[in-house]
């Protein structure tokens, strides 16, 4: 492709006599004659020190840079958002996390169009960076490479952010002291980098490299480390080689590759937020995804990955032996992946893998296909009375398969934990948390803190948890989320009382209210909406477009009529 073309959308902004003000404001910026010939490449940079996940990622995207001007291009570097789930967790802050997805992906589409970059790279580090970053690369379909921040190294004794949740439950059991609560809480988070486990972060850095979006083993390399700079450099380095080859995100991320994405997420036991995520981002690339994918697929990918929360290992642990490119190697083998897939490099898939060597002898923390962890998904959809559009269980069988408990019902997160440290919460019970749907919220908050309290007071296995709202990926334990239609629109979660029995069969996918029909047309007759006290601002705009959660919570609007 001629140089000229590789600019296709950069010379609007900088060819000709009429542009000679936006090559004037160009020149203050650093740009010389020689770069208005070359093609732009915007580096979307997710840095902030709002959080440990993003606090390095300037210094990433000034590699990715160096690497995108050493190889012909003029790398233009700009911000956007985060906000960190770990901090907010629990408070009304949560609210702005999953919207924060949209304003990111709002953001990188405004700038790259706006500015008229040719090419893109986007850097993320925390949860909905990930998404926010590859919906906008898919909106704009600009050669683009996605570039994960890394994974965090692990705290003393093995700590992450969970055992800092779950150290909370184990104070109010009893269990540790004040003085252990604080040591756990002084050296869990030893620097920068994403949370440590198989959580959201850890997922869609690795659904994503199984998507093709990022460069090989992008998803499993320690947010310090000379790998990570590396990798940044490649990227930089790998958008002029799209651009040659006039590759884009559209031509990537088809349904095949989604499907890629949703068996290395259940090999790996990822988050329950791959499911709201993948299919956002499917969406923004024209592709059919529903949660019925998920169980399709899921019945024939087993969980192979001994990954916290639910297992023993960290992901600094599983890129000591290789990360995930040895698992789809093997899942390619076993005719678990389509090869075939374009990638980022501008190879598919299955070349990718081609030299790629299986993990060394006597590792256990990526079990082999005839001694697996779950012989099918941990991420079940369940559907019932209690679940008309669906809900997301993540159960690895360690809980059981089946759970039939009691109704304790909360209007909201805190009043939930509150009772669960307070020890109002027994064995059999069905905590039933609602109004923290994307509507009800507004937001969809993640319910760590109660998770992390059951598990932390040791009632994982005799209590279970269900709400309209969603789960970190650290969550773990008996819990359902994402139950649509959620309360705030008057779905079947709204209509629950104290005292129904509740059954959660992941072997049926199912999730029933043990009430009548009669009743619960009954109670749905007499069910008002609670007044919201959101009136303005981001999260009015967005409970006021967002879809439900079973259709990814995007805030797409519908297209008006040609």
């Amino acid at each position: 492709m001629e140089e000229k073309e590789l600019r296709r959308y950069s010379r609007i902004v900088v060819d000709g006599d009429e542009q000679a003000s936006s090559r004037a404001m160009l020149r203050a910026v650093g740009f010389t004659d020689e770069d208005f010939q070359r093609p732009q490449i915007g580096i979307a940079s997710t840095w902030a020190m709002t959080t440990p996940c993003n606090m390095h990622i300037n210094d990433l995207a000034a590699e990715a840079a160096k690497g995108a001007d050493e190889a012909g291009g003029k790398a233009v570097l700009f911000n956007t958002i985060t906000i960190s789930d770990g901090i907010s967790m629990g408070t009304p802050g949560m609210r702005y996390s999953l919207v924060s997805r949209e304003i990111i992906a709002d953001s990188i589409e405004a700038v790259t169009a706006g500015e008229g970059f040719d090419g893109l790279v986007a850097i993320g580090g925390c949860d909905k960076n990930m998404p926010g970053c590859l919906m906008a690369i898919a909106r704009l379909n600009r050669p683009s490479v996605f570039v994960y921040g890394g994974t965090i190294k692990p705290g003393a004794k093995r700590r992450d952010i969970v055992s800092v949740f779950e150290a909370v439950g184990a104070k109010s059991g009893g269990t540790i002291s004040d003085a252990e609560l604080l040591d756990v809480e002084r050296t869990a988070i030893p620097g920068p980098g994403a949370c440590g486990g198989m959580y959201t972060a850890n997922t869609m850095a690795s659904a994503i490299e199984a998507l093709g979006m990022s460069l090989s083993n992008s998803s499993a390399q320690e947010a310090v480390s000379e790998q990570k700079v590396d990798d940044c450099r490649r990227a930089g380095e790998a958008v002029l080689n799209l651009l040659r080859n006039d590759i884009k995100p559209l031509d990537i991320m088809t349904r095949k590759a989604f499907e890629n994405a949703i068996s290395v997420v259940i090999a790996l036991g990822g988050s329950t937020n791959a499911v709201l995520h993948l299919i956002a981002m499917a969406r923004e690339a024209n592709v059919d995804l529903n949660l019925d994918d998920f169980t399709v697929i899921g019945a024939r990918v087993p969980l192979l990955a001994d990954l916290k929360p639910s297992g023993k290992y960290l992901m600094s642990e599983l890129i000591e032996i290789g990360g995930i490119q040895p698992l789809m190697k093997r899942m390619l083998d076993h005719g678990l992946l389509h090869g075939g897939c374009m990638t980022v490099t501008g190879k598919t898939l299955a070349e990718n893998l081609a030299e790629v060597e299986d993990y060394p002898a006597g590792q256990d923390i990526i079990r082999s296909f005839d001694n697996p962890i779950k012989a099918d998904s941990h991420l079940s959809i369940l559907y019932g009375n209690l679940a008309p559009e669906g809900a997301v269980a993540k159960i690895t069988g360690k809980e059981g398969l089946r759970f039939e408990g009691i109704a304790r019902v909360f209007h909201s997160e805190e009043d939930a934990l509150r009772a669960i440290l307070d020890g109002l919460i027994k064995a059999g019970d069905v905590v039933v948390i609602r109004f923290e749907g994307p509507k009800g919220g507004p937001g969809m908050r993640e319910m760590l803190s109660p998770t992390g309290a059951i598990m932390g007071k040791g009632l994982g296995a005799d209590v279970a948890l269900i709400t309209d709202g969603r789960f970190s990926g650290g969550s773990h334990g008996f819990v359902v989320g994402h139950v649509s239609p959620e309360a705030a629109v008057g779905g079947p979660i709204a209509l629950i009382e104290d005292g129904d029995l509740i059954v959660i069969d992941a072997a049926s996918k199912q999730i029933e209210l043990g009430i009548s029909d009669a009743e619960m047309a009954g109670r749905r007759q007499r069910w008002k909406r609670p007044r919201s006290p959101i009136k303005s601002g981001a999260l009015a705009k967005y409970r006021n477009e967002v879809s439900s959660a079973a259709e990814g919570a995007v805030t797409i609007p519908p297209l008006w009529d040609e």
